[in-house]
């Protein structure tokens, strides 16, 4: 808990950084493409702190796993696929559907990911038992 909260809380900072710093709330034009300023501060804040997650997860919470390391960092990049995805949608969702403040929907966007991605990393990524 003590990792993966920490984890949280430089997630959610680096989010608020990038939202009202790095990008100030505006669209990031990319020529080609245009991402929402709450989009691009989610992937912003993911970048660094998909690594640092998985180093802490591997190294403090789940250091008793039996896979071997190639293993972990794949079904790791695997379960947080799917913390994209509900970043992604309830992001969409809080921001654009409910009009909700991006931090706040961010807040409450990770709350939710968080019972997602502790149960995969426990019974998944780092299970630490073999089947019997």
């Amino acid at each position: 808990a003590a990792t993966g909260g920490a984890n949280t809380a430089f997630d959610i900072f680096l989010y608020y950084i990038a939202y009202h710093y790095v990008l100030e709330g505006q669209i990031l034009e990319l020529g080609f493409y245009a991402i929402s300023p709450h989009i691009a501060a989610f992937m912003i804040s993911f970048s660094i702190t998909f690594p640092t997650g998985f180093l802490l997860a591997f190294f403090i919470s789940f250091p008793g796993s039996y896979l071997r390391k190639r293993i972990q960092l794949l079904r790791y990049g695997m379960t947080v696929v799917g913390s994209i995805l509900l970043n992604y949608f309830f992001l969409k969702l809080f921001v654009e559907g409910f009009e909700w403040y991006p931090t706040f929907s961010k807040i409450v966007t990770t709350l939710i990911v968080i019972i997602f991605s502790y149960s995969a990393q426990k019974y998944f990524t780092f299970k630490n038992t073999l089947k019997k």
